[in-house]
């Protein structure tokens, strides 16, 4: 395996993959004491000179570099990287990395873990146990490389799941990006008001610690990450400002019906989401019979994806002659299988349960 930037995120899945997979790790980084860090954690096995050679030799590579340079580490690591390898990357933003890379082998990606802190000091094999892992397919993508990838990942203890580009940077926008905005301005706001009364810190409250816990985080980081969504996550900000006035409006008029509804629908809302959060169940395989052709695993994973149902593991089956093939699907759940199955033969794939 192939690591290119050996910060928390690409440490963390070095480490877990020597310990899950026990896989040989070949790290890059642009910073000597990153590495020399990670060698001595036993995150590496070895260090590559050059991007090229971390990349030469993997079955898969793992590109973890900071959102400004992503795409041109990924196109770097492509040109190194055998016929048959996988590379991905871990990139907060997905649409410029994708829409600039069309090779079979490349599959974007975006573990949902991290913590407050930075670099390699700080990285832990167990970072992505439980946490979803987003990979964002083409109709380009290779669909054995895209099972590699997905079954890897699972042996890591992520959840992959299948979404597009488009439809992950507005989602990410909202539950990710804005909320490191909302928590940078929070703190600002809460400085400035201390200063100007000249106060002295009071004793912060757990609201106020759990809002602003993302706040300053690593500019090298964030500042890429704002930039390349900036056109989504300005949309976004502008719906946050237009629900803030309508908030001050209601505590202006003493209107306590319309403040007591905006709290309570906000509890519903919260609850909605924990609950599709939390949702599972028994594991439950299909089995699809498809075409060979360029495109059709994407097309699947996409479609199940779309309809927030989540593959928990899959696997191919090509035939003999590699016209056609089998996928096998376990989605945890009766329901959620039930609607897999049913998506699945909208596409005109003949589905069966087992």
């Amino acid at each position: 395996m192939g690591v290119l930037g050996v910060g928390l995120i690409g440490g963390s899945i070095a480490l877990a993959a020597r310990e899950r997979l026990g896989a040989v790790v070949c790290g890059y980084d642009a910073s000597p004491a990153a590495l020399e860090t990670a060698l001595g954690r036993g995150a590496l096995d070895r260090v590559g000179a050059s991007v090229a050679e971390a990349a030469a030799d993997a079955d898969a590579v793992f590109v973890a570099v900071p959102v400004g340079g992503l795409s041109e580490t990924v196109s770097a690591a492509l040109d190194a990287a055998g016929d048959d390898s996988v590379v991905t990357d871990v990139g907060s933003t997905k649409r410029a990395v994708v829409s600039a890379h069309t090779d079979p082998r490349f599959v974007g990606g975006h573990p949902l873990a991290g913590a407050e802190t930075s670099g390699v000091e700080h990285a832990r094999a167990d970072l992505f146990e439980g946490a979803t892992w987003y990979l964002t397919p083409t109709a380009r993508t290779s669909g054995m490389l895209y099972e590699r990838l997905h079954r890897l990942l699972r042996t890591l203890g992520a959840r992959p799941a299948a979404i597009e580009a488009e439809t992950h940077d507005r989602i990410l926008a909202t539950v990710s990006h804005l909320p490191h905005v909302l928590a940078n301005v929070l703190v600002t706001q809460a400085a400035q008001a201390l200063a100007a009364g000249e106060e002295r810190l009071p004793a912060l409250g757990p609201s106020f610690r759990d809002a602003s816990r993302v706040a300053g985080a690593s500019s090298a980081v964030w500042r890429d990450i704002y930039l390349s969504n900036r056109d989504v996550l300005s949309e976004e900000i502008g719906k946050t400002i237009a629900a803030l006035e309508d908030v001050r409006e209601a505590l202006q008029g003493a209107d306590g019906e319309r403040v007591t509804a905006w709290n309570d629908a906000a509890a519903a809302d919260r609850r909605r989401l924990l609950e599709a959060q939390l949702a599972g169940g028994p594991l439950c395989e299909l089995r699809a019979s498809v075409p060979n052709r360029p495109g059709v695993v994407a097309e699947l994973a996409l479609e199940l994806g779309r309809a927030g149902v989540n593959i928990t593991d899959m696997a191919l089956y090509p035939a003999p002659d590699m016209s056609e093939g089998v996928i096998a699907l376990w989605i945890a759940g009766e329901e959620p299988a039930r609607r897999a199955q049913e998506l699945v033969g909208r596409l005109g794939f003949p589905v069966a349960r087992l």
